[in-house]
């Protein structure tokens, strides 16, 4: 890093990738920052920097020793799993002053060596005490997938049998009889029941009601008066959509459509209409949200439907890696990997990461957010005027 660099990160303050000290001669306590950012997105520690005032105050040749062995000792001993950090002296202003690069963790949840995990909060940090959000740690580490968990409760009398030899024929050509298998057995096999308790994956797949054991994972749908969601007027609303997975995106397709306009597609009286907004962009965009939302947040799935566009608000940011610009050319990284495995044969779902790209084709105003800040991943469809 160059000094003119290091100035304009100064001059900007502390924030949630930054943070400054003037000095760091307590281990545990330099380790629980270490912590934080390797739990959000990574960061950088300026050490030589009030953090009240942002005066640069540079460190002697032995403090510049000093703080890069107690730094090396809080990354291998007070953060666990253990981390790599790498630091640089940058002189800037005639002072020497430590940057210290903590890169984002790959073992989440990353804990101090009391066990505590702490995350970034604005420029300062907190502890994470809710289950909630340590499986949402696990998940983005890839040590945990919302649609393995098992739902409390549940036994294999809660799945439509009906539903479920259909989707095994279509999986395997083959009947559950002709597999020689009990249906338990079947299914404990897909990893969609374990200890007579179904996963997540196998109530949203194949439950008969489950609403019953999770009742925020519904669509709730409004076509509003307007182009605002302030309105108080509406065109079409209905109570939350329930069922299981097949079942909500047929209720939710049929509302979306009932609710935009048909065009005549040629000058001809007797030509066919057709959607304003190509079926196959909705579809896409709906199995999206239904597939690859965050399971682990209790929210619902949301859809509006304004005057000039549609928006489908899928609950949970883009997880790992991923970017608008990655989705776009077809990159996948499933977040649910049994529903994105076996969605296919009950939805008209490709899962090869082509979904996007496709909906894309069909509608190319798409626009896509990745709403970080709520959690939320939006996708707008514009209607034509």
């Amino acid at each position: 890093m160059d000094a003119l660099h290091l100035l304009d990160l100064i001059q900007k303050g502390e924030s949630s990738v930054v943070q400054f000290k003037v000095r760091v001669n307590d281990d545990y306590k330099i380790g629980t920052e270490m912590v934080a950012f390797s739990n959000t997105k990574g960061g950088l520690i300026i050490i030589g920097v009030d953090d009240k005032t942002g005066i640069i105050n540079g460190l002697s040749f032995e403090e510049i020793t000093e703080t890069n062995r107690l730094l090396a000792n809080a990354a291998s001993d007070n953060v666990k799993a253990q981390i790599f950090i790498e630091t640089e002296t940058v002189k800037v202003e005639n002072n020497n002053v430590i940057v210290a690069t903590v890169a984002e963790g790959q073992s989440k949840p990353h804990t101090d060596n009391k066990g505590i995990i702490w995350l970034k909060n604005g420029s300062d940090k907190r502890k994470v005490v809710a289950r909630e959000e340590m499986a949402r740690l696990l998940q983005s580490s890839g040590s945990l997938y919302a649609d393995e968990t098992l739902v409390n409760g549940t036994t294999i009398n809660d799945i439509d049998e009906e539903l479920f030899g259909d989707f095994i024929t279509a999986k395997t050509k083959k009947t559950i009889e002709e597999l020689g298998q009990s249906t338990s057995k079947v299914l404990s096999n897909l990893g969609m029941i374990k200890e007579g308790k179904l996963s997540l994956a196998g109530l949203l797949l194949f439950g008969k009601n489950p609403q019953q054991f999770r009742p925020t994972f519904t669509v709730q749908c409004v076509s509003f008066v307007g182009d605002d969601i302030s309105s108080k007027e509406y065109r079409d609303k209905e109570d939350p959509f329930t069922g299981n997975l097949r079942e909500i995106y047929k209720k939710t397709l049929s509302f979306i459509t009932r609710n935009l306009k048909k065009i005549q597609s040629k000058k001809g009286f007797n030509s066919l209409a057709e959607l304003e907004i190509p079926v196959e962009a909705i579809e896409e965009l709906l199995i999206n949200a239904l597939i690859h939302r965050d399971y682990f947040i209790l929210s619902s799935i949301k859809v509006f439907i304004f005057d000039n566009r549609i928006e489908i608000i899928s609950p949970g940011k883009l997880p790992n890696t991923l970017t608008i610009d990655n989705i776009k050319v077809g990159t996948s990284i499933p977040r649910n990997p049994i529903l994105f495995t076996n969605a296919r044969y009950i939805l008209p779902f490709v899962g090869v990461g082509s979904g996007i790209p496709r909906a894309i084709e069909s509608s190319p105003d798409l626009d896509l957010i990745n709403d970080t800040g709520r959690e939320m991943f939006i996708a707008v469809i514009k209607r034509p005027k």
